[in-house]
């Protein structure tokens, strides 16, 4: 049995400092890093199991250049809907592995606290019973499993709690309130909720882990880098500015112009994420305020 993180980033580095600490397991990167276990790609994806953590816009690209599938099973451990087609991750990965050899993860779970092996629980999807079981089996004991066949339901929460996150960090920024917030992020339950049941996820799924759990979680905390995208946004800087300094990747950046060309497509009614999509275009907080408190 051999395991490698494809994807060094904070997210991969937290992946594969949690799986070695019971198991062996290797982890790469498009540039080097000083890791322990650290290997070339070539090296990484003879494993028999490859967990991605890659950015959700970079991966039809990134499989379309490197990956060849010799019946690996794969973890996605992104979370995103890309921007320019709108497709969903479990929906670009199919096209280069079969279903039975996919699953996702999803729930709350900070990089940050996974790396200092503070209590965690997250869910693994699949419509593999047994290949879900068998990634929850590489997990240490600080993190707590569960198994779930809910992929896009898994899906639709880990990209759209992003978008709300924005939200909310806009929201604290304007200094509107707990009861803003508090209700923000209700109604923002509500909306992922009508928009995940459009593509088929399960009503339990948004009150689990994988929904309310990784909402309330990456919507109230500066850990999370979309909150912050939100309290600079308040704070009038430009995406521009607050991208260069995050340093890292906001997939609620790029999720909510899905969400938003989803929605219109389909007629579906997600106000909030309309509204952040239009910030993110450049319309005054203030303004979206008001027309959320008028629709």
């Amino acid at each position: 049995m051999s395991i490698a993180v494809i994807g060094a980033g904070k997210w991969g580095q937290a992946l594969h400092f949690a799986i070695s600490r019971d198991t062996s397991c290797m982890i790469t990167s498009r540039t080097f890093k000083d890791i322990p276990n650290f290997v070339p790609l070539e090296q990484a994806l003879k494993a028999e199991y490859l967990i991605f953590a890659l950015p959700a816009q970079v991966v039809r690209s990134w499989l379309s250049e490197h990956f060849s599938f010799n019946g690996q099973k794969i973890l996605v451990a992104a979370k995103g809907i890309e921007q320019d087609s709108g497709a969903f991750l479990n929906e670009i990965f199919a096209q280069f592995i079969p279903s039975e050899n996919l699953s996702f993860l999803s729930g709350p779970s900070f990089a940050a606290e996974v790396m200092q092996g503070l209590p965690t629980a997250v869910v693994i999807n699949s419509t593999n019973e047994t290949l879900a079981i068998e990634f929850t089996s590489f997990f240490p004991k600080f993190i707590k499993t569960y198994t779930s066949s809910d992929v896009i339901g898994a899906e639709v929460c880990g990209a759209y709690k992003n978008v709300l996150a924005i939200a909310s960090g806009i929201c604290d920024g304007l200094k509107l309130g707990n009861n803003a917030r508090a209700s923000l992020i209700a109604r923002g339950l509500v909306e992922m909720h009508r928009f995940g049941k459009f593509f088929g996820a399960k009503d339990e799924t948004f009150l689990g882990l994988s929904g309310a759990g990784d909402l309330f979680l990456t919507a109230s905390s500066t850990l999370s880098r979309n909150y912050r995208v939100g309290l600079f946004l308040a704070q009038g800087k430009t995406l521009d500015a607050i991208l260069a300094e995050l340093g890292e990747v906001a997939e609620g950046v790029f999720t909510s112009n899905a969400v938003r060309d989803l929605s219109k497509q389909h007629l579906i009614y997600t106000p909030i994420a309309r509204e952040i999509a239009l910030i993110l275009k450049g319309k005054n907080p203030q303004v979206s305020v008001r027309d959320l408190l008028d629709s």
